[in-house]
């Protein structure tokens, strides 16, 4: 079993307030469950209206598989136009 963490730093412009931030992050989550059926968490920064941090995971049998599907949820984040990633990095265990 190969688990998969990715993290990546996400800076909102437009976010203006908590209330914003939630909006961009809850509709970016939603698409990357549904999309990869990755757990997707938001774990620094909560307190921050234009910067966050997500915590993505993947679990698979395979750690091409893993990196794949990681790889490109970190491209579905980077084509969002309302986010800018700052920095990810991606873990196998």
């Amino acid at each position: 079993m190969i688990v998969g963490l990715c993290t990546v730093e996400l800076f909102i412009p437009d976010g203006h307030s908590l209330k914003d931030k939630r909006q961009v992050l809850q509709s970016l989550k939603t698409r990357l469950r549904d999309k990869f059926n990755l757990s997707v968490a938001e774990v620094g920064d909560q307190d921050l209206w234009q910067k966050a941090i997500l915590g993505l995971a993947c679990v698979a049998n395979e750690s091409a598989h893993v990196n794949q599907v990681l790889d490109q949820a970190v491209n579905v984040i980077q084509s969002v136009p309302t986010i800018q990633l700052l920095r990810s990095r991606i873990e196998l265990l």
